[in-house]
């Protein structure tokens, strides 16, 4: 029996049996894990509640024949009292978590930087103090820039030639130019690839001053290049609530 520990976010928990479950992380050293929790589901559990969706935490496992079993729990953030009593806030956290399993789909594969963003993006959801939409879609840009699929932003995304350009196709890969355009192309305002960038590089008090029709536009292009690139619809992203401005 081989025992190891890691630090990792609780992305999903599925049942098993009548008393266990499945839960599936994405860890520090580990990547995407799932590993069994034994008993979790009955009353007397000792780590039944730290092994939920949002929770941040340090576990002990050992190696199974066929799942690896969790052993010990440790929280390290408890995020989820602060997102579920928000409904906004809440929808995003689980778009963070849906696309997090998305991107780490081989088991065991390392994605530190991966797990950094969700961590990081769900403590700046749990904090309160900015717009959940602008965390949502920074984590989404920066998960795209992760997984080799980072929007063009002032240059074509076909030739390369410097911007700024007035059109955007997803199928393109990002911002074009007039002699790439393909049809079809959406026309953003000069604001929306200022706030893409803004979100992709973290400036904050540009993101923060940006209009309400640029953090629309962004939202629903940032979303499109997503899905288009995991060639599936997100379960998750039609529900996330949108800040009315």
């Amino acid at each position: 029996m081989t025992l190891y520990r890691d630090t990792g976010v609780v992305l999903r928990v599925q049942k098993l049996g009548e008393a266990d479950r499945i839960i599936t992380m994405i860890t520090r050293r580990h990547g995407k894990l799932r590993a069994v929790a034994k008993g979790v589901r009955r009353t007397t559990s000792r780590f039944g509640a730290r092994l939920e969706p949002f929770c941040h935490v340090d576990v002990q496992c050992y190696t199974g024949r066929t799942l690896d079993v969790i052993t010990q729990v440790e929280t390290v953030d408890a995020f989820a009292p602060k997102l579920v009593d928000d409904y906004q806030r809440y929808t995003a956290a689980c778009a963070v978590l849906e696309t997090a399993e998305r991107l780490s789909a081989e088991e065991g594969e390392p994605v530190l930087r991966l797990y950094m963003l969700v961590a990081g993006c769900l403590r700046a959801l749990s904090a309160g103090e900015r717009d959940p939409s602008l965390l949502l879609d920074a984590f989404l840009m920066r998960a795209m820039a992760f997984a080799g699929w980072a929007p063009a932003v002032f240059e074509c995304a076909k030739c390369g030639t410097p911007g700024p350009h007035q059109a955007f196709s997803v199928p393109a890969g990002g911002a074009v130019c007039a002699v790439c355009r393909p049809p079809g192309s959406a026309s953003p305002a000069q604001d929306s690839f200022v706030l893409m960038d803004a979100l992709m590089h973290g400036v904050w008090d540009t993101a923060d001053l940006s209009t309400p029709g640029a953090r629309r536009e962004v939202s629903g292009l940032v979303a499109a290049h997503l899905q288009w690139h995991l060639e599936r619809q997100l379960r998750s992203l039609p529900l996330v609530e949108r800040k009315s401005y």
